[in-house]
Parts: structure tokens; C-alpha cells; sequence
């Protein structure tokens, strides 16, 4: 570091700023795919709906996060038309056209990702309150003022980047520690990978590992979230101290982060939350002459004054809205993927305070016989959650399937959510936009005339059940929670 200008850092803002755009692209792709018959006009929980009980009485003006369709209304159409916006500034960003400009080129198209996605979230109610909204749009915010080719990094927007990560890891980690025992006793992991919301192909795989082995997991989750972080802050000891050690340290602390969320990568599917991590975790590394931009000519080394400026500005806006993060970081009672602002920066960011220690899955079935009593159910077919006992697990992410999250939160709560009750009509219809959330329709288009919500207990299968049987999932303890539903 070069103290106002980061000049070993400009190979990680190049990750930084065609990951983080590419993370938007993918969620761009997904809100144009899942919004619309999800939160659309005739979605499970219209957007217009909640619009008009915001728009009703002043007091509830501030309950909202800020969203252009407060002003210009929402249609079905005016979402796709900001999806394809998104899609193609996001695209521009991950080939670097804007880069190759002046500085607030990357910044403008930086904010309107921001902008335009911080509008979706806003009225994306319970199928965008995912702590991986709030940390793709604080992060698209910071990679607005990295700068062009044409300068090196600020110095200020790098470390932003580390405090970013910072509380990422080290929230998370106080997170596990505050909650279950099964993080202070080890054994979380011998549940985990079994139970998580959405698992991937490798899950089982990982879940049969030996018990001490999941140990050594619990292990090393607590020495990357509560150890290394600290360490990302390393470089900043190079404006001081000659030599490659506090780069050295900050990188190999970054390295760690990068190993264990590829590891999530691998056992899960958690969207784009350990995909954002590994770009966000390139900001501490430095490389002398790699991706170095020439200095411009300023007396604020490498930066022209303007730009000095604004980050600067930047860096002082965080320093005041950081506190109450910083302070519910020692909270006995720490909030879990919070914003203490309206704008969603400077957020509290955690997950998996406790491991569920059993699977539970609602399975949705409909027929087409008259008399429900006599019937033969068939099943719905979800795209990423649990159904086909034999079917393999597949990789989503960093592609967020909404409604099979939601799926997987059903049986935690204490009655199914009135979004549900909607879908089963929508079943009922034969609605096309909601059959295409879908991996299979048993009825190929055609309306049943009942359906019905069945709970199962799912566990992996052992390697002598999947030999005999060729079933990947065990299912047990089958019961009806919702249902016969008919139309009349």
C-alpha cells in the first residue's frame, strides 16, 4: 500500500469488480425468472399489494427500504425492464467496457446496480430476506468507488472491503458461538450437511464422513470466523513497516477464508453467500506489479483530486454509520443479518446461530379423482429441495432457487405461511408462471382436482441402504399438515 492509493492491489480489484458483477447478473437473471410469479401481479404475495399498505398511511412510509416502484408504480412489465437493464450493466462490468473509462464510469453503473436491485429487494418481502441481498447490495455499493484502470485502487475502499469481510466472518462466527451448543460441543457438523436448507450433490457424501472428522470441521470454522479475521487488516502495517510480511499475512489470512467457503461451495447451495465471500475475500490480497495501474498526475499520490475526494467522503460516511454494527458485535444478544439503515450499508451479517437437527420436508401432492379419500396421490416435483428419495442433490448456486428456500422453512415455523395457501391454488389453476418454478408437474399442465401438503422425516441414506436400494434419501414418519384442498 502506497498510503492514499492501494498500487499492490489492483489484481484484487479486478475480482472484485467483475465478481461482485457477476454476482448481480445472476441475481438479475434470477428475479426475471422467479419475481414475477412469485411477487408479480398475481404472485403468492403481490408486490402492488404491499405498495397500496404503504402507500396508505404516511406512518408506514419508512417501513419500506428505498425503491423506484414507490414512484413509477409496479407492473410485471416495469420489472422485467429493470431485470434487463441490470442484466446488461452487470454484463458490461464483467467484460470491464466501463473500467476503461474514467473512474465514475464503473461508479455510475455501480449505483445503478444498486439502485436497481435495492428496489426489488424492497418489496421482495419474505422470498428476498436473505442476508445475501443485503450483502450483494453493500458490497455493489463499495465496488462503485474502485475506480478505472487508468488510477490504482483508493486505499480507503480497499479496507472498506476488509471491514466488509470482517464482519461477514467474524459476525457469523460470534453468531455460532452465542447460539447452539452443538457449535461449543462439536458436533454441529455431524447435522449440518444433512439438514441444511437446499443440500447439494456432494452433501450426502460429506455427511458420512467419520465424527471426528466433522469435529475438525467445527474446528476450523471457529479458527477462520474468529481468528483470521483480524488478520486482513494486516497490510495496513506495510505504511509502515518495509517489506512483503503484512501483505504476506493479509493474503494467506484471505486464503484461508477463500479454502473454507470453497468448501461450502462445494457441500451446499447457499445462492451466492459463500460465492460473495470468495470475491470479497480477493480484497486482501496484494500482488506488487500485477494489475498496477500508472500513478496519475495529483498531489495525492495515484489518484486524481476529485477521486481522492469522493472516497474519502465514502470512507467517512462509513465510519458513521459502522457503529451500530460495530457495537452488535459485542452484543450479548447479537442481531443476525441486520441494517441499521435504510440504504443497507454497514450491515450485521451472520448464519447458522444453531444446526437443525432433524430434516423435515412438505411434500405437495395432488389428484385427480373425485373422492380425496380413495385417490392415488401424485407428487410435485421441486427443482433443488428434497423429494425423489433416489433422485441426486444438484448444484444452484450461486443461483437462488426462492421457493424451494421457503419450502424448507415451513416446518420450522408454528402454522405454513399464507404464502403457501396461494401456491396450492395456484396448483389447483394449473397456473403456467408457478408450474415453471417447478422440476415436475404429475398432471403436465392440466388441473388437479385436489392437492395436499405431507410432511416427511428425510435422512441420507447409509452407503449399505444406497447399495441395496439405490435410494439416496430415507423418508420416514409420513403426515398430512395441510389439505385435501379443492378449488370450491
Amino acid at each position: 500500500m502506497d498510503g492514499f492509493a492501494a498500487v499492490d492491489f489492483g489484481f484484487a480489484r479486478e475480482v472484485l469488480q467483475r465478481g461482485i458483477a457477476a454476482l448481480y447478473l445472476v441475481a438479475f437473471v434470477s428475479t426475471l425468472n422467479q419475481f414475477r410469479p412469485l411477487l408479480g401481479e398475481r404472485g403468492l404475495l403481490p408486490a402492488p399489494a404491499l405498495l397500496e399498505w404503504v402507500a396508505s398511511r404516511e406512518t408506514r412510509k419508512r417501513m419500506l427500504h428505498p425503491t423506484l416502484f414507490r414512484r413509477i408504480g409496479y407492473t410485471d412489465r416495469r420489472l422485467a425492464i429493470l431485470c434487463w437493464a441490470g442484466i446488461v450493466i452487470s454484463a458490461s462490468l464483467v467484460i470491464g467496457l466501463p473500467q476503461l473509462g474514467p473512474p465514475w464510469a464503473p461508479m455510475l453503473a455501480f449505483l445503478a446496480l444498486y439502485l436497481g436491485y435495492m428496489s426489488v429487494v424492497s418489496i421482495g418481502q419474505t422470498f428476498y430476506s436473505f442476508g445475501w441481498e443485503m450483502l450483494l447490495l453493500e458490497a455493489g455499493f463499495l465496488a462503485a468507488f474502485l475506480g478505472s484502470n487508468d488510477q490504482p485502487p483508493p486505499t480507503v475502499v480497499i479496507v472498506l472491503f476488509w471491514w466488509l469481510l470482517f464482519r461477514l466472518e467474524f459476525g457469523a462466527g460470534m453468531i455460532k458461538i452465542r447460539g447452539g451448543r452443538e457449535w461449543r460441543d462439536l458436533t454441529a457438523l455431524m447435522f449440518h450437511h444433512e439438514t441444511q436448507p437446499m443440500p447439494g450433490p456432494l452433501s450426502r457424501q460429506a455427511h458420512l464422513l467419520p465424527r471426528w472428522l466433522h469435529r475438525i470441521e467445527v474446528v476450523g470454522n471457529h479458527f477462520a470466523q474468529l481468528i483470521v479475521p483480524f488478520f486482513l487488516f494486516a497490510p495496513i502495517l506495510s505504511l509502515w513497516v518495509e517489506g512483503p510480511v503484512p501483505q504476506i499475512i493479509g493474503a494467506c489470512a484471505a486464503a484461508v477464508v477463500i479454502v473454507t467457503q470453497a468448501w461450502l461451495v462445494l457441500t451446499g447451495n447457499f445462492a451466492w453467500l459463500n460465492w460473495a465471500t470468495i470475491v470479497i475475500g480477493f480484497s486482501a490480497v496484494g500482488i506488487p506489479g500485477i494489475g498496477a495501474a500508472p500513478a496519475a498526475a495529483s498531489p495525492w499520490p495515484g489518484l486524481p483530486l476529485y477521486w481522492f475526494a469522493i472516497t474519502c467522503a465514502v470512507g467517512i460516511l462509513y465510519l458513521a454509520v459502522s457503529w451500530p454494527s460495530l457495537r452488535n458485535l459485542a452484543a450479548r444478544r447479537q442481531l443476525m443479518n441486520a441494517s441499521f439503515n435504510r440504504w443497507q450499508l454497514a450491515n450485521a451479517y451472520g448464519a447458522f446461530g444453531t444446526v437443525t437437527k432433524q430434516r423435515i420436508e412438505i411434500v405437495v401432492e395432488g389428484t385427480d379423482h373425485d373422492d380425496p379419500d380413495a385417490a392415488d396421490w401424485r407428487e410435485y416435483e421441486f427443482k433443488g429441495k428434497p423429494g425423489d428419495v433416489r433422485r441426486i442433490p444438484r448444484q444452484f448456486a450461486p443461483y437462488h432457487l426462492r421457493l424451494d428456500w421457503l419450502m424448507w422453512f415451513l416446518p420450522l415455523g408454528h402454522s405454513l405461511d399464507d404464502w403457501f395457501t396461494v401456491f396450492l391454488i395456484r396448483l389447483l389453476e394449473a397456473d403456467a408462471p408457478t408450474l415453471a418454478l417447478l422440476r415436475h408437474d404429475p398432471f403436465d399442465g392440466t388441473p388437479p382436482r385436489w392437492v395436499r401438503a405431507v410432511s416427511y422425516r428425510y435422512r441420507f441414506a447409509t452407503r449399505a441402504e444406497r447399495r441395496a436400494e439405490g435410494v439416496r434419501w430415507v423418508r420416514t414418519g409420513r403426515r398430512v399438515v395441510m389439505g385435501p384442498v379443492g378449488l370450491r
